[in-house]
């Protein structure tokens, strides 16, 4: 029949025709007919194109590429926060089997996103953006349930079946038109066949939205959250964002909110009877932390606390801790000193505060009184990593090397570390002179970033250090054969 039709009508025809059967081969021809025939059950089918574990390791890959950029926030004291309120979410979704990492992104626009397998990104702008720890947590509540409703997965399944059903819809019309001889038939046949598979995206798109709120909004009030936070947030962008839709915060273009949606979520919302937990102090702390990290310069966020402070007479804790942490960005630790100093008096279950006080009497000089801080400290929340950490760095800073790697190395043992951390041990036990040590650290720095010919490197150097002993050697060498498997040959020959 091709031959039969015009040569530009083949030219057309033929590519199609090859797309078709390279996308349906990849199924076979029952297969092809069935997913034509047969809606998929939710789950499944989508299983079988991306499974969790797939889902991991993508999501593993984009979340180390995103660290590469230095764009993901490694400030410890946010960090710390971020993930005791996303495993707080977590916690309370109904679906298990899910390990999450949540991070803070370095980025002014208002927005969120969640990664495959489990990966949730806040930009820093939509923390700044919040009013109440309720409506930070409802964003984070949506991007566990886009998790949990394995919606990237299913969106593969949605978009592989569209594509199928889309180039039969093409070479219909083609052929149609062809038959009867009109140009316009060909040209009305595509356009529709197009605008029919763009709307399956939209669909699609909206009702992961829809069900990300209604999974999200029970998350939040399962957590002890206001569940009205998340349709309270969704309001504020929505009246902020302007007739023009490139005045609209990210979110709203990459989560689009309607009327319809907000008042079903806030009517779930109201549907629970919750008596929310008091809001933690370290979200007003982070929040004040964020902003200071983010100015361009410290006097700004100095001007911004010292409004908040004066306006709220000194109540505010987030405005007083943001005021100290502007005076020690601009080197002036004489006058964060007071500061922190009343706050860990007045709140001495804070634990930032008690580290504001150690660093501002490091920064004067005054190190015995600061190393007595942070000891006490350390005996009053141990293997707390933001504490832990800032007093390795304070020990390590001050010739006390070798103390900074033992406590370093027993909060290693005992929580899971971040790279930034391992590679701080690498730093201590250098200084310390226990290279060989270092340089094992060093790899398993480089295989937490995925750089497995690093790793290996590392463990080589290690394997050459002359001071080793019998336990070192043996651990050393069989974590490089672990290394060695999962490299390709040409890299395990290099050095053997």
């Amino acid at each position: 029949m091709i031959t039969t039709l015009p040569v530009a009508l083949r030219g057309l025809l033929l590519p199609l025709l090859v797309a078709f059967v390279t996308v349906s081969s990849g199924l076979g021809a029952t297969q092809v007919a069935r997913a034509a025939d047969n809606l998929p059950s939710i789950g499944s089918p989508s299983d079988t194109l991306l499974s969790r574990e797939r889902e991991q390791q993508i999501g593993r890959a984009i979340f180390r590429n995103l660290r590469d950029t230095e764009r993901v926030m490694t400030d410890p004291e946010v960090q710390e926060y971020m993930q005791d309120l996303g495993q707080r979410l977590a916690a309370n979704a109904q679906e298990g089997g899910f390990q999450f990492t949540f991070f803070m992104v370095e980025d002014s626009a208002i927005n969120a996103f969640a990664l495959p397998g489990g990966y949730i990104g806040i930009h820093s702008g939509l923390l700044l953006a919040t009013r109440t720890e309720s409506e930070l947590a409802g964003v984070v509540a949506h991007e566990i349930a886009h998790v949990t409703q394995r919606h990237i997965s299913r969106a593969v399944f949605a978009n592989q079946r569209a594509s199928i059903l889309t180039m039969a819809a093409l070479l219909g019309a083609i052929l149609v038109g062809a038959a009867a001889g009109d140009a316009n038939v060909i040209q009305a046949g595509v356009l529709g066949a197009q605008s029919a598979s763009i709307q399956q995206q939209i669909n699609f798109t909206r009702a992961n939205e829809y069900e990300a709120d209604r999974v999200g909004v029970s998350i939040l009030a399962a957590a002890g959250f206001d569940p009205m936070g998340m349709p309270n947030f969704f309001e504020t962008l929505a009246r902020q964002s302007g007739p023009l839709a490139a005045q609209a915060p990210e979110f709203l273009r990459t989560h689009p909110v309607t009327v319809n949606r907000i008042s079903e979520t806030r009517a779930r919302a109201a549907s629970y009877a919750v008596d929310p937990r008091p809001e933690t102090t370290s979200y007003a702390l982070t929040r004040a932390r964020v902003r200071v990290l983010t100015s361009s310069t410290p006097e700004r966020s100095l001007a911004f606390f010292s409004n908040q402070y004066e306006e709220s007479g000194g109540a505010d804790l987030g405005a007083a801790y943001g005021l100290a942490l502007s005076y020690m960005a601009m080197g002036r630790p004489a006058e964060a000193l007071p500061l922190f100093e009343r706050l860990k008096d007045e709140h001495q279950a804070v634990i930032p505060f008690h580290t504001g006080v150690a660093q501002a009497r490091l920064a004067l000089g005054r190190t015995d009184e600061g190393m007595a801080v942070f000891e006490l400290a350390t005996a009053l929340f141990p293997r707390n990593v933001p504490l832990t950490i800032r007093y390795a760095e304070a020990l390590m800073q001050h010739g006390d090397a070798r103390l900074a790697h033992r406590i370093l190395l027993d909060l290693l043992h005992n929580v899971r570390p971040t790279p930034e951390q391992v590679r701080l041990i690498a730093m201590a036990a250098s200084a310390a002179g226990d290279t060989a040590d270092a340089h094992y650290y060093m790899s398993e720095y480089h295989l937490l970033k995925g750089d497995l010919r690093m790793a290996a490197d590392q463990l080589r150097l290690a394997l050459s250090m002359p001071e080793l002993d019998g336990v070192q050697r043996a651990r050393f060498r069989s974590r490089l054969d672990q290394v060695m498997e999962f490299l390709p040959r040409d890299a395990q020959a290099v050095g053997n």
